[in-house]
């Protein structure tokens, strides 16, 4: 993982170790000077500060935004133009 890519709540985390549970898929529950994961395979929550979050990651996958952005309405003339 890029020192400088993205994070965001959500985002799924394979690290280089696996957690004790035998899983290595982390979800993203908390961003700041510390990272806290959820662990996928038991529920695990822990926090761990950036730069080892950063240097214990081996892909990153990002979640998909489950807001879409609205449609734009129409725009009718007015009813006196020509």
């Amino acid at each position: 993982m890029k020192p400088d890519e993205p994070i965001a709540i959500g985002d799924r985390a394979i690290m280089r170790k696996p957690h004790p549970c035998g899983s290595a898929e982390w979800m993203v529950t908390r961003i700041g000077a510390d990272i806290g994961m959820r662990c996928m395979g038991c529920g695990r929550r822990v926090l761990i500060p950036r730069r080892e979050f950063i240097k214990g990651t081996r892909t990153l996958i990002h979640a998909q935004s489950s807001i879409e952005p609205a449609p734009a309405a129409p725009v009718d003339p007015p009813a006196d133009a020509p």
